[in-house]
């Protein structure tokens, strides 16, 4: 039985072709048939060339909801018929790290990011999902498949990188880069009511999306950052910075505008290696965190998205269906029509 997969065939270059139906391999694994999907700017990282271990010939894709079709045999949390979100990450739950909730860093041979990386993800009409006790969490019957599409990849990681940066009711935060990851991690950062919030976007029509949806935030260019981030601090500057563009000029502006003694958490994805300027550095006593995400709480964010209390749904802004994706991809890629997120019917 065949399907449709767009896949990474070499750099620059991916194409929608016919696959066979992927089959359980391990008894841990589940086969889902994909609803909904997403396309993310990891999947552009690789159609460039910028994660080496990206494999040709995977399909592409770690960012989806959809139906259990069939379960290995040691598969207990789910079962066929189940409407379940995907991790971005594969983790066996038994590590070193597994255990101390460093998903990410899973010791499994298909541990960390694998789907649409290093095994065959989900822009396809079905993906097999590896240790599916943990890559799978079911959606209840109130949250629609848009609802829940962001929560195995950049509402997780928006959640991780609010619950590593340690934020605190009097601090002041900001976050560089308003994409569809950074108002991840913005949502996420509401949830803890820190006395300020500040965006900082190049791009109007994103600063715009954040003034429209969340009017309590306060939101700045790049230009006016520093002196936007120290005339609404206490301590000469953000007291937590997330860095969520992921350019040359963005992580050295988190830094800058980093109060002394703060934590700046790196989010972002790097095209190339990034310089810590330790002589201009020197005295600040800066934490830096950095990542990838530890999607280890997907469940608890299904719970929150239950309660009201995350809302992700204004993000996606283009829906396309697996037949067009390449326009889907075109769009996403080049910014236009106001584009934050692409959903992908399947």
């Amino acid at each position: 039985m065949e399907m449709l997969a767009y896949t990474y065939i070499e750099k620059r270059r991916f194409g929608l072709i016919k696959k066979t139906v992927p089959v359980l391999l391990d008894p841990r694994d589940a086969i889902v048939k994909v609803t909904l999907g997403s396309i993310c700017t990891s999947d552009l990282h690789i159609r460039h060339g910028s994660v080496p271990r990206a494999v040709p010939g995977i399909t592409v894709g770690h960012e989806m909801v959809g139906i259990v079709e069939r379960t290995g045999s040691s598969v207990s949390k789910v079962r066929p018929g189940d409407r379940v979100a995907v991790n971005v990450e594969t983790f066996c739950g038994e590590c070193f790290f597994c255990r101390h909730g460093y998903v990410n860093n899973c010791t499994d041979p298909d541990g960390g990011w694998a789907l649409g990386c290093r095994i065959d993800g989900g822009q396809a009409e079905y993906v097999r999902v590896p240790h599916a006790d943990q890559g799978l969490s079911l959606i209840s019957e109130g949250i629609s498949d848009e609802q829940a599409l962001f929560v195995g990849d950049i509402l997780s990681t928006g959640y991780w990188a609010a619950k590593i940066s340690e934020i605190g009711k009097e601090d002041t935060v900001l976050i560089i880069g308003a994409g569809p990851t950074g108002i991840c991690s913005l949502l996420c950062t509401m949830l803890k009511k820190p006395e300020r919030i500040i965006v900082c976007e190049k791009d109007p029509v994103r600063a715009d999306f954040v003034k429209k949806h969340y009017p309590s935030v306060l939101v700045t260019g790049p230009e006016d950052c520093k002196e936007f981030t120290l005339a609404n601090s206490a301590h000469g500057g953000a007291d937590v910075v997330m860095e969520v563009a992921g350019s040359d000029g963005s992580f050295r502006l988190a830094w800058e505008c980093a109060r002394p003694n703060a934590t700046v958490t790196i989010v972002a994805l790097y095209d190339r290696p990034q310089i810590l300027p330790l002589p201009e550095m020197y005295g600040k006593n800066l934490v830096f965190k950095t990542g990838g995400v530890d999607g280890c709480d997907c469940d608890e964010i299904l719970r929150l998205i239950s309660e009201g209390k995350i809302d992700t749904t204004p993000l996606i802004t283009h829906r396309i269906p697996l037949s067009h994706i390449e326009e889907g991809y075109r769009i996403f890629e080049n910014r236009e029509d106001g584009v934050i997120k692409v959903a992908v019917t399947v």
